[in-house]
């Protein structure tokens, strides 16, 4: 044993104390820095490296030159690019490291909703968008899933509220503090309001839909994420998936877009009959 020890360089037990405070100190930043990107865009990102990593290995062993060639080029691209796709979340991470806040700080993950939770969720949402409807009241309501929201949680204003038709109607009041933005639900509760949305392409909608309906866009081309929105000018409630607006929905098949759209045990994009894009002559 004695020789192990020097072998490794553990001549005595504070080497050997040493090397346990170093990799236990290095496995808990590991741990910390998961727990930060969770809850965000970066996870599928990560996702799709280690996917290209798996695959240079794959061709690695079955000696697949030309796909070698191209995964190593493209190592080398990621290495530019990386710093750039993820440049909020490590913003974000400098930020709450100045504050001193880092260390304890871990998003919460999404949890999938079930029978009665999803149920009374999308109760309350319709229930909300139908008045909101009724009233001509501009609305931007976002639900997160898989793909984590945490970055426009974080330009908002927290709320960690339970989901109710009330609170929704309220926070979009006009002249109300809260009502310019958007509403981010996540599992069960309202984790911010008035968040800031990235817009989408001027090319993907219409010239007479205003900044409303293209944030609402805009933030399902970059994650997994639904979005009800109601129009201020004609109280017309429209859904929002991957980057496709859906129009002119009344109260009945809404709760059917959000029933098969948030229920995780139907495949994403709807596989319970009638998914998302086969609404599409609605719109």
């Amino acid at each position: 044993m004695a020789d192990r020890f020097v072998e490794f360089g553990l001549i005595n037990q504070w080497d050997y104390f040493r090397t346990v405070l170093d990799v236990s100190i290095v496995a808990y930043i590991v741990y910390k820095l998961f727990s930060f990107i969770r809850g965000t865009r970066a996870v599928p990102l990560i996702n799709g490296i280690f996917i290209l990593a798996i695959g240079w290995f794959v061709a690695f062993y079955l000696q697949l030159y030309t796909i070698q060639w191209i995964l190593r080029n493209a190592a080398v691209a990621a290495s530019v690019a990386i710093p750039i796709i993820f440049q909020p979340e490590l913003r974000r991470a400098l930020e709450h490291l100045g504050r001193g806040k880092l260390l304890p700080m871990a998003a919460r993950q999404r949890e999938d909703l079930k029978g009665e939770e999803l149920r009374r969720l999308i109760d309350q949402l319709v229930r909300a968008a139908e008045i909101l409807g009724r009233t001509k009241t501009g609305a931007l309501i976002v639900i997160e899933r898989e793909t984590g929201l945490g970055e426009y949680i974080d330009s908002g204003i927290m709320l960690d509220a339970v989901v109710t038709w009330e609170l929704l109607t309220n926070i979009f009041v006009e002249k109300t503090p809260l009502h310019d933005g958007a509403v981010i639900i996540r599992a069960t509760r309202a984790a911010a309001a008035a968040c800031w949305l990235p817009l989408a392409e001027a090319s993907v909608l219409s010239h007479d839909l205003g900044t409303r309906h293209r944030a609402g866009v805009g933030v399902t081309e970059q994650s997994d994420a639904v979005t009800v929105i109601v129009s201020e000018e004609t109280g017309t409630i429209s859904v929002a998936q991957g980057g496709k607006l859906i129009r002119h929905l009344d109260e009945k098949t809404l709760r059917e877009m959000l029933n098969t759209l948030l229920d995780a045990n139907k495949p994403s994009g709807g596989g319970g009959g009638r998914g998302f894009w086969n609404w599409g002559a609605a719109s």
